[in-house]
């Protein structure tokens, strides 16, 4: 995908000369449907222009935090109000992730929210900013970015957040960096409000989420994933991963996003490039047009190479 500066622009001046927006593309088409998430950390003074290239290409899931640490929240609703301008498109059609990060995950110089309030005024302070942030009435999906010191803290968060919910300023709602099945399960079992992501990294220490992905299955639950090209390098570099990938059309990276929709999951890319950003959007579109990308013999045969337990 080819990027171009603009003249006297005044929507992030890059605007890209190659790209599936024309297709218009609508998150709320897409949703329970295989597709990829433009993951947005550590893109710092880049992010606007980054999510704006990224909807151009064709994304239109996108996941931030309001972390000023990791993540350029601001950014991330500058860039979205750009995209939707320039191509015709509304709210609806994208759909906006970010979380709540506990004072521990925070930069103690850059705090969202007031560090010495109560823990219920510091996630209802968080979700404010964040709608601020994200220049939106209503936050898609809210993520707690990981399980609260204890149980009671987590649910204390949780309850807040169902409020937002009942008042129709977020979604859905889910946790991410959650690695122990019994925890999410007591987390599931406990709330009015159900989670319906658990985004993790997923990587061989965890054993792929092997259990947890399991329990997702069964519950309805989106599993997302993070790390998923970096933790999965070595097999990826391989020259049987390399063989399969150019038998379907693909690069290495962009096989790993295949097999990881075909088990039904959702990745998040936060690739800078934007040739990479194309080729993502482009796997993505050959599952939302119902072909079958991977068949049974492709997913075991990958499935053996990156060591992990198959799920179907």
């Amino acid at each position: 995908m080819e990027t171009a500066a603009v003249a006297g622009d005044t929507t992030g001046g890059v605007r890209p000369t190659k790209t599936h927006g024309e297709l218009h593309l609508s998150a709320k088409d897409m949703l329970g449907t295989p597709h990829i998430m433009y993951g947005t950390a550590w893109k710092k003074d880049e992010t606007a222009n980054l999510v704006l290239q990224a909807i151009h290409a064709g994304f239109r899931f996108i996941d931030t935090a309001c972390q000023p640490k990791h993540y350029d929240e601001t950014g991330v609703g500058y860039g979205w109000k750009w995209g939707t301008e320039q191509l015709g498109l509304n709210r609806e059609d994208l759909f906006l992730q970010t979380k709540f990060t506990a004072i521990g995950g925070q930069d103690r110089n850059d705090v969202p929210y007031d560090a010495h309030a109560e823990l219920e005024d510091q996630v209802r302070q968080s979700v404010i900013t964040s709608l601020r942030n994200l220049q939106t009435e209503y936050i898609d999906s809210l993520v707690l970015h990981s399980p609260m010191e204890t149980m009671d803290e987590t649910i204390r968060v949780w309850k807040v957040l169902e409020i937002f919910v009942d008042e129709g300023q977020i979604k859905q709602l889910g946790i991410s960096n959650c690695y122990d099945p019994m925890k999410f399960q007591r987390l599931y079992e406990q709330v009015k409000v159900k989670p319906k992501v658990l985004q993790n990294r997923f990587y061989k220490k965890s054993n792929f989420d092997v259990e947890l992905r399991k329990i997702c299955k069964s519950l309805g639950v989106e599993y997302q994933s993070f790390w998923t090209l970096s933790a999965s390098a070595k097999a990826l570099a391989s020259r049987d991963w390399k063989a399969v990938a150019r038998t379907k059309g693909l690069s290495p990276q962009t096989l790993m996003y295949a097999f990881m929709m075909t088990l039904g999951h959702t990745p998040l890319s936060g690739t800078k490039d934007s040739g990479h950003m194309g080729e993502d959007v482009d796997v993505m579109l050959r599952f939302q047009q119902g072909e079958e990308v991977l068949d049974g013999e492709d997913m075991s045969r990958l499935s053996s190479l990156l060591g992990i337990e198959l799920l179907l």
